[in-house]
């Protein structure tokens, strides 16, 4: 077994697998059994108490994180004319019309992040196919489909990120990097659950929080008491 293998089975066995850990409790675990020597990634698991099947219990948005993801997102945007210069002004990294459709047609796919002015969705709604299954197609429902590209760029190279509950009603979130340390994390995971409680569908009937865990990449998963999520947004 190599040394990383290991270093796995020794944070492994910090974590009670049956346990639900109080958040901030499973903050300090999910630190302390970080075993990469990258800056690994915190994410976030959400199971929700909703049948995704059902449009009106379709929960999806936007958050932004306080602290970012401490990733560096790249910006394409769909724009011509003034909106061009408007979307490099505001720090975009790729703007254009045909000639991004067209590079994107035949593979291109080096940017994080789409945003499209209205007019020009007529001519990326071609790239559906390419687009829609790698999530990086524009919506309105996420802001991404504006007029106001000032704000929308400057969101997403704030740390503004999409959530959306899959086929199993899990949503699944980045929260930052481990090298944030406890209260920048914690702020973040704050922030998100906030916002995907407030989007609870008047129609999900029960326990809408059925099951929240934290991981780092290469980290064991740490369980968090959904109940005591509550306390800590009230606090």
């Amino acid at each position: 077994m190599g040394n990383r293998g290991k270093k796995y089975l020794e944070a492994r066995s910090k974590v009670d697998r049956n346990k639900k850990y109080e958040l901030e409790e499973g903050m300090k675990l999910l630190l302390e059994t970080t075993c990469a020597k990258f800056d690994e990634s915190v994410d976030v698991a959400i199971r929700l108490g909703v049948d995704p099947k059902k449009t009106d219990q379709m929960v999806r948005g936007t958050v932004v994180l306080p602290h970012g993801t401490g990733k560096k997102v790249k910006v394409l945007v769909f724009a011509k004319g003034q909106k061009e210069k408007e979307a490099l002004d505001a720090g975009a990294d790729y703007v254009g019309g045909e000639d991004l459709i067209e590079k994107i047609s035949k593979g291109w796919l080096e940017f994080d992040k789409a945003i499209a002015t209205p007019d020009m969705m007529g001519l990326v709604s071609k790239l559906g196919k390419i687009l829609g299954p790698r999530g990086l197609m524009p919506n309105p429902k996420v802001g991404t489909v504006t007029f106001d590209l000032e704000k929308g760029i400057k969101e997403i190279k704030a740390g503004k990120v999409e959530f959306k509950v899959e086929k199993a009603g899990v949503i699944h979130v980045p929260a930052g990097k481990v090298s944030f340390g406890f209260q920048k994390i914690l702020d973040n995971i704050k922030a998100l659950l906030e916002v995907i409680i407030r989007a609870k569908p008047p129609t999900s009937k029960g326990i809408y929080l059925r099951s929240v865990a934290l991981s780092t990449t290469m980290g064991p998963g740490i369980k968090i008491d959904p109940l005591n999520i509550r306390n800590v947004l009230k606090a």
